[in-house]
């Protein structure tokens, strides 16, 4: 006979948390939010940390290289898509690692010989007005000017026959700096010389890098960007058990710092081998997550074949029809619940910590709050990131609103078989998710810097300040379908100009 669950399996959207005594101590400033990304064993530091709890997932529509970089430079990490050729996607790798911390990688590039109309259509495009005109018109070639908004005006041009070569600052006159230049080195020219952007560029006069006037406050701002020994971005790669053998070794050269192998139903034969072979390879220099698991059954499963973090959740997402087509999963928070408890167990009886990420049934940002109260280490999210301006889906109107494309790896559009694969033949049998759109919501900084004021603060009236401290002693309760109701507003008519902070 089945196995049946006693408890009904529940999500998020049930639950509340219970405030706490909040002391002199529990203020937002003081609460940090470090939290480890791979195993460590007992009264030793993990080899990778994040500094706040999100990740990206691992999909076409949210995780590319520029919102990888603004979500580093906020302390999490992204998950570059693998649902791309390998020379695609190491590529992308190498885009993130060739920008340190205050050197921005150019993204509007040029040909000389290209028109004022194409200068604009690629200004509004990427939404910067400073280009630099190359040999091949991308962002390795040879520097030959630099094109600002301040060259022409639009409206005294003949935008159709007046060739950026015409109007461009020439390489001959520009300040630039040379490959290997410091951050501090680079800011002191900018200021001494009254600069708005400083191109630097290699012996051969090729572009590396840029590095803005702007960027200077970001960059003290920024003091939970994560950053490896060189002093270059952290960024993680989707994985798959098909083609690993050739995939990693060359996204390991390209630099990637982390892997996870993406998969809608990680408790299989296919990912202990993908471990294994990473493990006999590369031993324990090479990190990689596994999943996604709902029990602790999954989670032992992945655990002894050595994952540096487990992923949970199943169906769960917003994109995600799984359930509908498969009638698989379970209620996010269960899962969570259930998973950490035997990560726990794990831990007393191993003394090795794996951690565990919350991927999915993520509607409100207290959710994630309540991710980490439940044991979730950090939080993996798709629709949250595909609504910023970084990610690397399109911006469409939509009915008169700003909206951004939104598609799961298991539409029709990705095609992502792999992510689903069960062995058999190489091909997507039917289709487990759906094609859509979410508002577009701006920056990836401004938003993520509301998130994370959220968290503190709800941590605040909690009476914690670390996530540890917070998953072992915070108080949570069941809540009925009115009280849910209770929480928003009611019984008012809510006028137009409110704004609604709390839905993501």
């Amino acid at each position: 006979m089945a196995k049946f669950f006693q408890e009904p399996s529940r999500t998020f959207a049930e639950y509340l948390l219970v405030p706490g005594y909040t002391g002199p101590e529990d203020t937002p400033d003081r609460v940090s939010l470090k939290t480890p990304l791979v195993k460590f064993r007992k009264g030793e530091e993990p080899a990778l940390s994040l500094n706040i709890p999100l990740t990206s997932a691992v999909m076409q529509a949210v995780s590319g290289p520029e919102l990888a970089v603004a979500l580093a430079r906020e302390g999490g990490i992204s998950f570059i898509f693998g649902s791309q050729t390998i020379e695609s996607q190491a590529a992308m790798i190498r885009q993130v690692k060739s920008t340190k911390a205050g050197f921005t990688g150019s993204d509007a590039n040029i040909l000389p010989d290209a028109t004022l109309r194409e200068v604009i259509r690629l200004r509004q495009k990427t939404g910067h007005s400073t280009m630099a005109v190359t040999d091949n018109g991308k962002q390795d070639g040879i520097l030959l000017g630099i094109l600002t908004s301040r060259d022409f005006r639009e409206t005294r041009v003949d935008l159709d026959n007046t060739l950026v070569r015409d109007v461009m600052t020439p390489f001959d006159k520009l300040i630039v700096g040379d490959e290997g230049i410091t951050l501090s080195e680079a800011n002191d020219i900018i200021w001494e010389k009254k600069l708005n952007q400083l191109p630097i560029v290699d012996k051969d006069q090729r572009l590396k890098a840029f590095v803005f006037r702007k960027d200077y406050e970001q960059h003290k701002e920024n003091p939970n960007e994560v950053l490896d020994s060189h002093k270059r971005y952290l960024v993680g790669a989707g994985i798959n058990s098909r083609d690993y053998k050739d995939r990693v070794p060359a996204l390991v050269e390209a630099g990637a710092d982390i892997f996870v192998i993406d998969s809608s139903e990680g408790y299989s034969c296919w990912q202990a081998e993908t471990i294994k072979w990473i493990r006999e390879k590369y031993g324990d220099t090479v990190k990689v997550g596994a999943g996604n698991v709902v029990d602790g059954e999954g989670f032992r499963f992945l655990a002894d074949a050595g994952a540096d973090f487990v992923k949970i959740g199943i169906g769960g997402g917003s994109i995600c029809i799984t359930r509908e087509q498969k009638g698989i999963g379970r209620g996010q928070a269960t899962a969570t619940i259930e998973v950490a408890k035997a990560r726990d167990e794990y831990f007393e009886e191993t003394g090795v910590y794996v951690p565990i990420c919350s991927d999915g049934g993520i509607v409100q940002d207290y959710h994630m709050t309540l991710a980490l109260a439940f044991g979730a280490d950090f939080v993996m999210l798709g629709r949250y990131f595909a609504r910023f301006k970084e990610a690397p889906n399109k911006v469409v109107s939509v009915n008169g609103n700003y909206m951004k494309e939104y598609w799961g790896e298991g539409s029709a559009r990705a095609r992502n078989w792999q992510r689903y694969d069960v062995g058999g033949d190489g091909k997507m049998s039917f289709v487990e998710g759906v094609d859509s759109y979410v508002p577009y919501a701006g920056s990836l900084a401004d938003n993520v810097g509301l998130t994370i004021s959220k968290i503190k603060h709800t941590m605040c009236n909690c009476g914690f300040t670390n996530i540890a401290d917070f998953q072992k002693d915070a108080k949570v309760t069941l809540v009925s379908a009115v009280s849910i109701s209770e929480g928003g507003a009611h019984d008012v008519l809510v006028r137009d100009d409110n704004v609604d902070a709390g839905q993501m």
